[in-house]
């Protein structure tokens, strides 16, 4: 997955636990998509104490998804259902009794995971 994406990702779902700080210059780095220089002037603060900021971020944010696996459950479910969506355009196409079969064992796989 895409470094940014990622970031997103991780700051959708761990974003709170930063001071409001961290994520004043994480959010404007990674979803404003500022550069360290321009954060560096509003902040009033060095680049060089941006890109730590940002690298500090990012270890506390992954940390989290290692502890919690959040993120990890998440994209696991997504696809899940992405793929109960395609089964049932394929029950729409006269496939109904293999479709209805793979979406029981895919909403299995999800109930047990909650």
């Amino acid at each position: 997955m895409e470094k940014k994406v990622m970031q997103t990702y991780l700051y959708d779902f761990y974003g709170d636990l930063l001071t409001e700080h961290q994520r004043n210059v994480y959010e404007a780095f990674v979803l404003d998509d500022l550069s360290l220089s321009e954060i560096a002037e509003v902040e009033g603060i060095s680049r060089q104490g941006v890109y730590d900021l940002v690298k500090r971020c990012d270890r506390i944010l992954e940390g989290y998804e290692q502890k919690l696996h959040l993120l990890a459950r998440f994209l696991k479910n997504k696809e899940k259902i992405m793929r109960i969506q395609a089964l049932s355009r394929n029950y729409q196409s006269g496939n109904e009794a293999q479709a209805m079969a793979e979406i029981e064992v895919i909403s299995s796989e999800i109930l047990e995971e909650l």
